[in-house]
């Protein structure tokens, strides 16, 4: 059976039925749409009513980001995202099909078991998907307050520095997934259930959160004595940070947290808390990169490839290059002709659907631990 007809997220599927005992299932009217390949018909129902219930699922975790944009045009499955989803969607019910010239749609109202949802979502997240979330409090006019800006010159700062190496980030800020008083009280309190959330919604397995304050040690036109008054405002700015994943089991982790300080002098306190948190993202910027980068390394898996077709030793050196260009790979060891070892930190399904898009190898079978390979000159 040709593998393109067989899509991820219709395969994630095909044993979701029976019942759970976890909690009371979420029932939700959704929609899928599958185009028709072939004049096949059932198949492309059947795909329809599969992303159907894959957007129900989106709902009940309330997932910001798409899973289906995450593995959109997968043609492989990691069985054990198989298993680990049996049983999400108790019960189902085609509520109307819509036959288009190229296209079906289908809505269904599904019922969706919560936590086993939640589970499903998180087996797609990638681990070098970061979330950030860092709002600043914003200089009042007494000083003693403000409210908090959640998009600022820190957040930004160390948002470009993280894609710039190449990392998948989030912003929370602009989706209000989480306001600074709530991110607070989990700081204080050690309560991360709404970061794990944060996890859910956003397919990511680390996030960056804290906190921004200041203090105006000195004002403007202030008198320090000698009959001086202080031409600038002075202003010191502390951030507190936690840097956070999950362990298999889903138990929240904290990878590094600490604070940082900055100092600014301006005219304005508002101009010196700016000059102060472009000095904390510059102390930030390294020490995050590295505690990201140490946490990738930590969790790259090795997975043995082996490439059938391969003659000559030119063909296997060929073939290591593109492995070794493939995103997220971070080493490539050669074991024999034909023959690697692949160090991969995401989900190995991620790499055999981008190895199969190279048009000179092709995906002959494919195990969490072991993927074949078939070399097309």
């Amino acid at each position: 059976m040709p593998m393109r007809s067989i899509p991820l997220l219709a395969m994630l599927f095909v044993a979701l039925s029976g019942t759970s005992s976890f909690a009371a299932p979420i029932c939700l009217d959704a929609e899928g749409e599958a185009a028709i390949v072939n004049n096949d018909l059932p198949s492309a129902k059947a795909e329809a009513v599969a992303r159907a219930k894959w957007a129900a699922v989106e709902q009940a975790v309330g997932a910001e980001v798409k899973a289906q944009s995450v593995v959109q045009n997968m043609m492989l499955v990691d069985e054990a995202i198989s298993r680990q989803i049996n049983g999400v969607v108790s019960r189902y019910k085609v509520l109307r099909v819509n036959n288009g010239p190229d296209t079906v749609t289908v809505k269904v109202n599904a019922c969706v078991e919560p936590v086993r949802a939640k589970d499903a979502i998180a087996g797609l997240a990638l681990n070098n998907a970061i979330a950030v979330f860092l709002p600043a409090r914003k200089p009042g006019n007494s000083g003693g307050g403000g409210r908090y800006e959640e998009t600022n010159v820190l957040s930004e700062t160390l948002i470009g520095k993280l894609t710039g190496q190449g990392y998948t980030v989030v912003d929370v800020a602009p989706t209000h997934a989480l306001d600074a008083a709530e991110m607070d009280q989990a700081l204080k309190s050690g309560n991360f259930l709404s970061l794990r959330s944060m996890m859910y919604k956003f397919l990511a397995n680390v996030l960056l959160v804290g906190k921004v304050d200041y203090t105006v040690s000195t004002r403007k036109g202030e008198h320090v004595g000698y009959g001086i008054a202080m031409p600038f405002n002075s202003v010191t700015v502390r951030l507190t940070y936690r840097l956070i994943t999950r362990d298999p089991s889903g138990k929240m982790v904290i990878l590094s947290a600490g604070t940082e300080q900055g100092k600014g002098l301006a005219g304005s306190v508002e101009d010196a808390a700016a000059q102060g948190l472009n000095e904390i993202a510059e102390k930030m910027g390294p020490v995050l990169l590295d505690k990201v980068g140490s946490y990738i390394k930590g969790v790259a898996k090795r997975i043995e490839v082996k490439v059938a077709g391969i003659a000559e030793l030119k063909d296997s050196f060929a073939v290591k290059e593109v492995l070794q260009n493939l995103a997220w790979v971070t080493s490539v060891e050669e074991k024999g002709l034909g023959e690697f070892v692949v160090s991969y930190p995401e989900n190995p399904i991620y790499l055999a659907n981008s190895i199969n898009q190279k048009g000179n190898l092709h995906v002959e079978a494919f195990t969490p631990s072991t993927i074949n390979l078939k070399y097309l000159k």
